[in-house]
């Protein structure tokens, strides 16, 4: 596909994006309402985890999703994310059941179905120009990466994949992304890195460190 395809794609796809977001969002409107009333039971208010992730071109907007952790609360010795994870935060990610909010990002224009995922506003400064490249389309709450591994791949390994989406998108690579993504979803592949309840933190070339809530 030449760039003036993907470039109207792209505008036939924020309509398809539209769609998707409204049915998807009346039809599942009962999951919702019983998700939140039992985030709020089991891990408190607030019910929705909101934070700021840039999106198109680096800019930046609110993220919506369900609660997965409970509040730090040093007292208790819930600091960490491992911690804070309960049972059933684990089980909302595990089935992707706490992206549900997101459709609301999509429906507002500030991502798409598909896409490279939304990470931290703090990576910004920390991509090569290659690895930023990811910004020229919105994010997604899916995305090749998520598709072929999702946590469990390196850092080096899901920037590749997101550029890879940014040069080769179009309907039927979208396709295969959506079905890949549910067969993952049920066989719960790469939920979490290796020996992380979330995703190591990118720190540039050497990431190692321990995430704070990049996952939720």
């Amino acid at each position: 596909m030449s760039s003036s395809e993907r470039t109207s794609y792209d505008v036939v796809k924020r309509g398809l994006d539209g769609l998707v977001a409204v049915v998807g969002l009346v039809v599942c409107s009962p999951v919702l309402a019983t998700i939140a009333l039992l985030v709020a039971a089991k891990l408190g208010r607030p019910v929705l985890f909101v934070q700021d992730r840039p999106g198109l071109h680096g800019r930046v907007f609110k993220l919506y999703k369900f609660r997965t952790m409970k509040n730090v609360d040093v007292e208790s010795g819930l600091v960490s994310d491992g911690q804070r994870l309960t049972p059933f935060g684990k089980a909302l990610r595990t089935t992707s059941l706490d992206e549900l909010p997101t459709l609301v990002n999509v429906l507002k224009g500030d991502m798409s179905m598909v896409g490279p995922r939304p990470l931290l506003v703090r990576y910004l400064s920390r991509y090569s120009p290659e690895q930023a490249r990811r910004h020229e389309v919105r994010p997604g709450i899916t995305g090749l990466a998520q598709a072929n591994g999702r946590n469990a791949l390196t850092w080096d390994e899901k920037f590749i994949l997101d550029v890879q989406y940014v040069d080769s998108r179009g309907f039927s690579v979208d396709a295969s992304i959506l079905r890949d993504t549910a067969s993952a979803l049920v066989r719960r592949d790469g939920i979490n890195a290796d020996g992380q309840a979330t995703m190591n933190e990118f720190l540039g070339r050497a990431s190692t460190l321990p995430e704070d809530r990049s996952a939720e």
